[in-house]
């Protein structure tokens, strides 16, 4: 049983890798962009939306090995996870910082991410 546990596990891991390399921006997240299911992952959405960022997004409540998968994916233990360019950009917390600091949209341009420049609110 342990061998299809670690087989299962490894698939997530592959499943998780193929979607933060074939989107240019990915957020896991509890629940949907147009209904987030937790606060962190709602203001990590908004900041998107703000920014007018175009983003696949991965409901980790759909599937708790997803939702696992993905802390051990990145050695990171909460949700929601913002994936820049195949690069693990950090939580809600870093991202609001991030965000009002302006550092989010320099790495956005940085990577050559599209997104709305409206002037910074803070």
């Amino acid at each position: 049983m342990n061998e299809q546990v670690n087989e299962n596990a490894q698939a997530i891991q592959d499943w998780i890798g193929k979607q933060v390399a074939a989107h240019d921006v990915v957020l896991f997240m509890k629940g949907t962009a147009q209904f987030p299911q937790c606060g962190f992952s709602s203001q990590v959405a908004q900041i998107l939306g703000y920014l007018g960022v175009d983003y696949e997004y991965v409901n980790v409540l759909d599937d708790m090995g997803v939702r696992e998968g993905i802390k051990a994916f990145t050695n990171w233990p909460t949700v929601p996870q913002l994936y820049v360019k195949g690069e693990f950009v950090g939580g809600c917390d870093i991202i609001r910082e991030m965000f009002q600091a302006g550092e989010l949209q320099d790495l956005l341009n940085e990577k050559g991410i599209s997104y709305d420049q409206k002037p910074q609110v803070v």
